[in-house]
């Protein structure tokens, strides 16, 4: 019984010793004649677990081989303003420990135990994108066979660093980069590699991934660096997580909303230009189009200058400058009522051009008047101007009273009058026909955008 108790208070020191000499307890093995029976199970290990402090190795100039490997169980958040990608990692590392090995026919049979981490030497493993306070569970396990590998999982919550891209938001894809390194070991005395393919982690995380939110994942891939520190250098792994937002959410509630008002401000063209309710309607339409930017502005990524921001400010510019062309046009046919003014030469060739022989408004024209898209007669304050061209008042009265030369000036000057309104309301539906067509071109243009972007 003394003897025993002397042999496991000299052995640590024995067992230290012969790390300290290369070459020496290579072939070192436990001896569990009676392995598992009541007392020798407990203290049998008792001698390995006192160095935990030291790196296991029977010749500390060979370094130790670390295998990692982890599964992505879940994406959790992308915080755009932050940038940092918080994901869930179960995370493996595998590696030797020649002190711990013993023969399974001496053993009752046993080839693999299961034992607490707090007695074992454990690889100062961590992710170098790492922003927040590991919170690593406690009490984990680790299992050793009986070569002495030791394979050690413990489950993370990683919140790691990541230079995300938004342009394409919501139709983006980011490459986020997960690497792991030692701290503390330099290449001297650990290296890193791979306890399973890199494929075969992709795959895995894939089938297993528990979040079916906004994000997905794509693949992941590797590729080994060193870390030179000084004098010093690092074996690292990089793995980097490609990773693609759902844009269903953000089509539904941004894009589709967005695209009817717009659509219904282009027709609102359609739309008489002397009708009074015109521009109340498309004052109403932006009004809600901004109440709808403030609700859904929270969806929108804070920082950046995402493409849809681009396509939001494009629809409130479409609509102020519509507004603004129904102002200018109900300017225009109120002045062409009351004093229509001359028409600068250089606008009426442009208007010739523009018009001739095609039509100009996207509405119907009136019959009765084909080359232009509004009739005078419909004009506020203008009643049946053609008629009253034949028919001025006092005209019967003038050629009684001898004055022809005075009724064929005011013929005249009534013709020309409706001919400078006439002008004036075809420019005016120059001015409608081109702000519909930019509305075309411009809902055409986006959902094009959408379509490619959703499918690449």
């Amino acid at each position: 019984m003394e003897g025993s108790w002397l042999h496991r208070e000299r052995f640590p020191f024995f067992l230290v010793l012969s790390l300290l000499l290369p070459g020496r307890g290579s072939a070192f093995t436990i001896n569990c004649s009676r392995f598992g029976q009541q007392g020798v199970y407990t203290t049998v290990l008792d001698s390995v677990f006192d160095r935990k402090a030291f790196r296991p190795a029977t010749n500390f100039s060979i370094p130790t081989l670390v295998n990692i490997s982890f599964t992505m169980s879940a994406i959790l958040d992308v915080d755009e303003q932050l940038q940092l990608l918080s994901s869930f990692l179960w995370l493996e590392m595998v590696w030797d420990n020649p002190f711990i090995r013993w023969n399974p026919e001496e053993c009752e049979g046993i080839t693999k135990i299961s034992t607490a981490t707090k007695n074992l030497w454990l690889p100062d493993i961590f992710i170098t994108e790492f922003m927040d306070v590991d919170k690593t569970p406690k009490g984990l396990k680790a299992y050793i066979n009986n070569e002495g590998r030791i394979r050690y999982k413990k489950p993370m919550k990683v919140t790691s660093i990541c230079e995300l891209d938004i342009f394409y938001f919501p139709f983006d894809q980011q490459n986020c980069t997960l690497t792991f390194s030692s701290f503390l070991y330099t290449v001297e005395s650990m290296l890193l590699g791979m306890e399973k393919e890199v494929w075969e982690i992709a795959d895995t995380s894939r089938n297993i991934i528990q979040t079916h939110g906004e994000w997905e994942l794509l693949s992941i891939s590797k590729a080994t660096a060193k870390l030179s520190m000084g004098t010093n250098l690092y074996d690292q792994i990089i793995f980097y997580v490609a990773i693609r937002r759902r844009p269903r959410l953000y089509v539904i509630n941004l894009l589709v909303p967005s695209g009817f008002l717009v659509a219904i401000d282009a027709l609102s063209f359609f739309l008489p230009a002397e009708s009074e309710n015109r521009a109340p309607f498309k004052i109403t339409l932006l009004l809600g189009y901004n109440v709808f930017l403030l609700m859904m502005n929270d969806l929108l990524p804070i920082s950046g200058t995402p493409l849809i921001s681009v396509y939001f400010a494009l629809c409130l510019s479409l609509m102020v400058v519509s507004l603004l062309e129904t102002i200018l046009i109900t300017y225009l046919l109120h002045l062409a009522t009351t004093q229509p003014p001359p028409m600068p030469h250089w606008l009426h060739s442009l208007l010739l051009r523009c018009t001739s022989p095609r039509k100009c408004c996207p509405a119907a024209p009136q019959k009765g008047n084909t080359s232009l898209g509004l009739s005078p007669a419909h004009l506020p304050g203008v009643k049946e101007p053609v008629e009253s061209v034949g028919k001025v008042p006092g005209l019967k009265e003038a050629e009684l009273n001898g004055c022809p030369g005075s009724t064929r000036a005011q013929q005249e000057d009534e013709a020309q009058k409706q001919h400078l309104v006439s002008l004036w309301v075809q420019f005016s539906c120059v001015m409608d026909t081109l702000l519909f067509r930019l509305y075309l071109l411009f809902m055409a243009t986006s959902i094009t955008t959408v379509i490619v972007l959703w499918n690449t």
